[in-house]
């Protein structure tokens, strides 16, 4: 073979290597995983209540489906279809995000003896305990957010439930994007936890 022909193959094949790194870089960044925005809880309740000083109260962290027990935020289609809201996340599991919201608005009330989460070894007087049964966006008709929370005193010196009841807020989207979306949620949940605040602090 003359000296055109062996550099010819070496230019052929340097040419197929380039190739096949050019492809396996594609593969691998279309293996990327793309970045959410992260979104938390903000929104600070307006509290009314009387004070109970003398009491202190344990938060366990909320039960929920599994649709709701993760990270994702819920969009709702119809009554039974649901999806998750595209590029968009929770900064924690929604459970242990609200439970750290509730335990934070209590707190701030200034009106208790003490709050905690379980394991931090307060004496405790009642459980809060709470079920998240909604935390969502709505698109049937106006795009809404909806939040609903049941919950109920459960007397943490005999075992018994003092009051239950079930707590639900909506606030309309005003704006376009995600960003619109979870503000709006956040506006639902500060009311839902404000009123579970206040219901406590008159029902112990």
């Amino acid at each position: 073979m003359n000296f055109q022909g062996r550099v010819g193959m070496r230019v052929a094949g340097a040419c197929r290597s380039a190739l096949i790194f050019m492809l396996a870089a594609g593969v691998a960044g279309c293996g990327t995983k793309a970045v959410n925005d992260t979104f938390s809880l903000s929104a600070a309740p307006v509290v009314e209540g009387r004070a109970s000083s003398g009491k202190q109260i344990l938060v366990p962290e909320p039960t929920a489906l599994k649709a709701l027990d993760s990270d994702q935020v819920v969009i709702r289609l119809s009554g039974s279809e649901l999806q998750y809201l595209s590029k968009a996340q929770w900064s924690d599991r929604l459970p242990k995000l609200v439970q750290s919201k509730l335990v934070q608005a209590f707190e701030d009330t200034g009106k208790i003896g003490g709050v905690g989460k379980p394991g931090q070894g307060l004496a405790i007087d009642y459980q809060v305990i709470t079920e998240i049964r909604a935390f969502e966006i709505s698109t049937e008709g106006a795009d809404t957010a909806v939040v609903e929370i049941f919950a109920k005193i459960l007397n943490d010196r005999n075992g018994t439930v003092r009051v239950q009841k079930a707590f639900r807020a909506v606030a309309g989207v005003k704006g376009a994007g995600n960003p619109a979306f979870i503000k709006a949620m956040d506006q639902a949940f500060a009311n839902v936890s404000a009123e579970i605040v206040s219901w406590t602090l008159g029902s112990i």
